[in-house]
């Protein structure tokens, strides 16, 4: 069997990915037509920038969401092929058994595997940690920086210096010490897990506790089914194996094994919660700067006048009004968690040495990177496009919040 062309080799990637083709088209041919409709998120279609960016995202969404589900990987991304190591773009696979796709189409890295397929899986390793780590993040300083801006003093005081105690200290250190198997094996990233995960759940006690307290026959059971929903899911992600700690010395009994659906990975709760501890204090800072601004104006003044309690100001008259540079903001969150996500990769801190995202994968490829470019090049580019297309749709997003 021979080798694929350049040309060959482009054509059957675009032919792989004709999943992601057609499911942008749709996304684009839908959003256009009923963009007059779609808020914000419509007038994104009248911004070239945003729309390019936007491309770009929904492209790494929707390669990861299929390439999970094995749609368009060409191989096991783990799976090691005898003969295949280091092999350039369009090698065709030795001994090729019946259904097996017959060509390495992005080459071979230094283990044998496929590096195209391995690209394909780390897109999803991405999207799957970086806007829920982001979410998660927001939910941490929306909850504080509201307060502290709003009450001012010594309430501010306290969290501002505990936030800024964050931020002064190097980040990469600070991800060196949280993923340091030694630190690891105090519980201490589990302890960080049971407290920032549990502020989604006041959010959402206090959103819904400050919309319907005038209705008690409404708000009472529906806190009670979305906070049971929450603290349920909460359990389902703190707890491993049965237990919330599970350390040599001690363990704290968590969710019954009957309950608990499904396990995170500890390199990965690792991860997550590293990115939401060094994320939270910056999001912490910008929403308590926009409440000290926002609490001033004259439709905060009258929700003050009619008589409305310090949350419902709080979280529907001034995070409402704030929701414009929170949503530029996100966008560039999910960027730089991203970047934090490839660099703790690049360094083979938190997740499995055989994961397949795009940090390990350069890290893996820069070892023969004066020989060999395909292994380290694809995924590099990757993480290249997908951070600018989150940067080029914050600006389109930034760009049209400003004609509001």
């Amino acid at each position: 069997m021979e080798p694929l062309s350049t040309f060959e080799i482009i054509t059957r990637i675009l032919v792989q990915l004709s999943p992601v083709w057609v499911s942008l088209i749709l996304l684009y041919a839908v959003s256009i037509a009923f963009k007059r409709k779609l808020g914000l998120y419509g007038k994104l279609f009248d911004s070239p920038i945003g729309m390019i960016g936007f491309g770009l995202v929904m492209f790494w969404v929707f390669t990861g969401v299929y390439g999970a589900m094995d749609m368009i990987v060409t191989h096991d991304p783990l799976s090691q092929v005898s003969g295949m190591k280091n092999k350039v773009p369009g090698t065709p696979v030795r001994s090729v058994e019946e259904g097996e796709y017959a060509w390495y189409l992005l080459g071979g890295d230094n283990l044998a595997r496929d590096v195209f397929s391995r690209l394909i899986k780390g897109a999803w390793e991405v999207i799957k940690i970086a806007p829920l780590a982001a979410i998660f993040a927001f939910m941490v300083g929306i909850t504080l920086g509201l307060p502290a801006g709003y009450y001012g003093g010594k309430l501010d005081i306290t969290l501002s210096f505990l936030a800024n105690l964050i931020l002064a200290f190097p980040v990469i250190l600070l991800f060196y010490l949280l993923v340091t198997p030694e630190i690891v094996a105090t519980g201490v990233p589990n302890y960080m897990a049971i407290v920032l995960f549990v502020f989604p759940i006041i959010f959402l006690a206090v959103l819904l506790n400050s919309r319907f307290h005038t209705r008690p026959k409404l708000r009472t059971p529906l806190l009670i089914g979305v906070l049971g929903l929450a603290t349920w899911m909460y359990l389902q992600l703190v707890s491993n194996g049965g237990y919330l700690i599970n350390t040599p010395d001690y363990k704290i009994i968590g969710l019954p094994r009957v309950l608990d659906f499904f396990d995170i990975d500890p390199g990965l709760l690792v991860v997550f919660v590293s990115v939401v501890f060094v994320n939270s204090p910056t999001v912490f800072r910008i929403v308590r700067g926009l409440t000290m601004d926002i609490k001033t104006r004259d439709y905060v003044a009258a929700a003050q006048t009619r008589g409305e309690g310090t949350w419902y100001i709080m979280l529907w008259e001034i995070l409402p009004n704030a929701r414009g540079p929170l949503i530029v903001d996100f966008c560039l969150r999910i960027g730089y968690t991203i970047i934090l996500l490839g660099t703790l990769g690049f360094f083979g801190l938190g997740l499995a040495p055989e994961s397949p995202d795009w940090g390990s994968t350069i890290n893996d490829g820069r070892k023969l990177l004066s020989i060999y470019l395909h292994p380290a090049l694809p995924p590099a580019l990757a993480l290249l496009s997908l951070v600018l297309g989150l940067n080029l749709l914050a600006d389109g997003l930034r760009e049209e919040s400003l004609k509001d």
